[in-house]
């Protein structure tokens, strides 16, 4: 029996109250992580977010030319340089340049890109080749190797599912929907009986992690406070957990959260400009706590998406694509633009070529924030030099 599978027969931890028996509190109580070390935080842009019309090369006239229906003008783009400009709703992602604290990688993505949402996600969650099937994920395999025992909060995904990009061979990691309903209670089932199953030690494992990681969580909130007033959104609201638990010294290695609705076959204009509104809002009000908290060199902020959009629009939407820019926030990352801009005249079938390899951001982030090998769980791509 798997974690998940567990989960749905006992009852969800993502949302409302969990019944544990008795004999699981027989565990020991776990070690926190050490105060004060680095953390990264992803938020995951889930559809595909297109790139180019998020970072935009407002000066190549081909933009213009192939996008006929959805290219943003020169003069709504934002703090443009060097041939390139932010979308007009990412006001704040300029601030936060101009201030050093933002790095937009360009052109990432992977050799033989596949299109399919579900496929491209699980690779850039595992970090595997096209052609690999890997059963954890990469931030899993780190945990792992990072935790010398289990370590129920090491990590924590603010979502209603759990994330493959944190699966492990330990349940070191933890899915919350909402921590005020995270709560847990004894059931007093005494008639459970010990057993020397593996399965069973994993199933007690499993919930013991839910039990701990609800203490924890709740004394972490319990020292914290928002500092600045977050935006009343999906992804505004788990940022502040996110902020408040990092305050509170939960001291999670790593925390992950998505936000939704990025497949813009149609509509594209006024869906991205909404769905990137209230990504500025929300990331901005992250960075601005912990800033202000003196934080934000402890913590670096990773944004996402499993693909970009063809470059050629479909009328009022684009398709799937391969490569996009990655943004980089906190951490004392050098505020730099890495890559060339995206080459419009040198497409492969009407998609952007990577340049790029997306685990190579994952070692840099690993290596650079981490102290960590990041060869230990299999990525063998070259550090992305220059982001710290």
């Amino acid at each position: 029996m798997n974690r998940r599978n567990f989960l749905s027969l006992t009852g969800t931890f993502t949302g409302g109250t969990l019944l544990l028996p008795d004999f699981l509190h027989a565990f020991g109580s776990h070690t926190n992580l050490v105060i004060g070390e680095q953390c990264l935080v992803f938020i995951q842009l889930n559809g595909g977010n297109d790139g180019l019309n998020t970072f935009i090369p407002f000066e190549d006239p081909l933009y213009y030319e192939l996008r006929t229906k959805i290219a943003l003008s020169k003069d709504t783009s934002i703090s443009r340089n060097k041939g390139m400009a932010f979308h007009p709703a990412l006001k704040d992602f300029a601030t936060m340049q101009q201030s050093g604290d933002l790095t937009v990688i360009q052109n990432v993505g992977y050799p033989e890109p596949n299109r399919s949402h579900f496929r491209s996600q699980e690779i850039w969650q595992t970090a595997s080749a096209s052609n690999q099937y890997l059963s954890n994920g990469w931030l899993g395999r780190y945990l792992d190797l990072q935790c010398n025992e289990h370590v129920p909060t090491a990590g924590v995904n603010f979502d209603s599912i759990d994330t493959l990009s944190l699966k492990g061979n330990e349940p070191n990691s933890i899915t919350v929907k909402d921590p005020n309903r995270f709560k847990i209670k004894n059931s007093n089932e005494d008639a459970v009986k010990l057993s020397d199953n593996p399965q069973l030690d994993f199933v007690r494992k499993v919930a013991y992690s839910v039990s701990e990681g609800s203490d924890a969580i709740q004394k972490a909130l319990a020292k914290s406070t928002a500092e600045v007033n977050y935006p009343k959104t999906a992804l505004g609201k788990n940022v502040e957990w996110i902020s408040r638990l990092i305050k509170g010294n939960l001291n999670s290695k790593v925390y992950y959260t998505s936000q939704n609705g990025y497949d813009t076959h149609d509509n594209q204009i006024h869906i991205q400009n909404r769905n990137l509104t209230e990504l500025n809002d929300a990331i901005f009000s992250f960075y601005s706590d912990l800033k202000k908290s003196n934080l934000l060199q402890n913590v670096t902020l990773v944004v996402f998406s499993e693909f970009g959009r063809r470059v050629k629009d479909n009328g009022s939407g684009t398709d799937h694509g391969t490569a996009a820019p990655m943004f980089i926030i906190g951490g004392s990352n050098k505020g730099k633009i890495i890559g060339n801009n995206p080459n419009l005249s040198d497409l492969d079938n009407g998609d952007l070529k990577h340049e790029i390899d997306f685990r190579s951001v994952y070692a840099s982030l690993l290596q650079n924030k981490m102290n960590f090998d990041y060869a230990k769980i299999g990525i063998n791509t070259t550090v992305l030099n220059g982001i710290f």
